[in-house]
């Protein structure tokens, strides 16, 4: 087999797990050695066929990270531009649509319903000390974190 195709098989491996970033792909083929025209080659071919999309990566990337591994926008945003995601892509993908807002209070307001119940029944102080630390660990600022536990400690004592 000639190296042009054992570089995109093995690319297409690549591939088969999940989306990729063309800096993901070319950085894979760097790994293997592939020479830098084979990779242009390859990442070209790609994107013709629509296998490498930046934008839809970051789409899929932002809408998987905001419903099952929930982050904050900053974080988010670092972990695309570790991707090597264009800013300005990043920036169309964390605005704000009009048909659904992705704010870091909706997101907290996620983790809360999800958490919230592992500490039934803990002290006022320590439930702040474990949902704040969860939250802070996961990107979220202090004020969007304590705004939040407020309003949901305020409807979970007001009962």
């Amino acid at each position: 087999m000639d190296p042009y195709n054992n570089y995109l098989n093995t690319v297409l491996h690549f591939l088969s797990f999940r989306s990729r970033s063309e800096k993901e792909v070319k950085d894979k083929l760097l790994q293997k050695n592939a020479p830098l025209e084979i990779i242009e080659k390859i990442i070209s071919k790609l994107k013709q066929q629509r296998f490498l999309n930046d934008e839809q990566f970051a789409k899929d990337w932002v809408r998987s990270r905001s419903t099952y591994r929930l982050k904050s926008k900053r974080i988010i945003k670092i972990e695309l531009q570790k991707k090597g995601i264009d800013h300005e892509i990043i920036e169309k993908v964390l605005s704000p649509k009009d048909d659904e807002e992705f704010s870091d209070d909706q997101q907290v307001k996620k983790i809360l319903e999800k958490r919230l119940s592992r500490y039934k029944g803990l002290p006022r102080n320590i439930l702040y000390q474990k949902l704040g630390g969860f939250l802070a660990r996961r990107g979220f600022n202090w004020d969007t974190i304590k705004k939040n536990i407020d309003d949901v400690l305020k409807s979970e004592y007001n009962k």
